[in-house]
């Protein structure tokens, strides 16, 4: 009986263990952690095209959503649409600062186009 308890105890160490490693690891909480304290953090999937990614940047979350399509040689990413979830955080934000996240998503999907939703999308065609 003494031996199966300890067997139990070493077991649920071992699963607590898991646990926490797994919740300090998750790239999720660490979105939602820089999103909190308005830092940069890239959340994505690279190998799932289905999933869309999320950008924290200077407080503000945006999602972009990922297209496949042919390039000369292979399937790849062509198209990307970026929006952001609330635009309110947007305030004082300049072009450099959407130039600089278009640099970031390029790094993951250089043959991709990148679109901004509204109201991005005006700020971006402004010349």
């Amino acid at each position: 009986m003494g031996f199966l308890l300890r067997i139990i105890v070493i077991v649920l160490i071992i699963y607590l263990f898991y646990k926490a490693v797994r919740y300090l690891t998750d790239p999720k909480r660490k979105l939602d952690e820089a999103y909190e304290k308005g830092q940069f953090y890239f959340y994505d999937d690279v190998k799932n095209v289905r999933k869309n990614f999320f950008i924290s940047y200077k407080g503000a979350l945006f999602e972009g959503e990922k297209y496949l399509g042919t390039t000369e040689d292979a399937f790849e990413v062509v198209s990307i649409f970026v929006w952001v979830h609330d635009p309110m955080k947007l305030h004082g934000m300049t072009k450099d600062d959407f130039k600089f996240l278009e640099k970031e998503i390029l790094m993951n999907y250089p043959k991709a186009k990148i679109n901004w939703k509204n109201p991005i999308e005006k700020l971006m065609k402004e010349e």
